[in-house]
């Protein structure tokens, strides 16, 4: 019972709102001129299903054509981090091996002023 209270309280508040918003002469028009549109826009689709079939057609396969695209991108980046993990155990091991190379070298030089 408590929950129907809430969301009836929530319709009620966004009622009042949308009233209150409506005192604004501005508002008011733009209300009005989207609604038109709206009511336009609806009415020539509902004349011309087949132009809104086409349009969510060309929507839906942009949609897949994204997805592809990320889905590759996501592949890509994931078998270059696997490379990467592949590579830093021989590159650190090269590092130490410049490193040793190198501390060795300056123990063998003599230091002359």
């Amino acid at each position: 019972m408590s929950t129907n209270k809430f969301w009836q309280g929530i319709l009620l508040g966004a009622l009042a709102g949308g009233v209150i918003s409506l005192l604004d002469r501005q508002t008011r028009t733009s209300v009005v001129e989207s609604c038109k549109k709206g009511t336009k826009e609806v009415s020539h689709y509902i004349s011309h299903p087949a132009e809104m079939a086409e349009k969510i057609k060309a929507k839906t396969s942009k949609l897949r054509s994204a997805v592809e695209q990320v889905s590759e991108d996501v592949s890509f980046i994931a078998e270059k981090v696997e490379e990467l993990r592949d590579v830093t155990p021989t590159v650190v091991g090269i590092v130490k091996d410049t490193k040793e190379a190198f501390s060795h070298d300056e123990e063998e030089i003599p230091y002359s002023r």
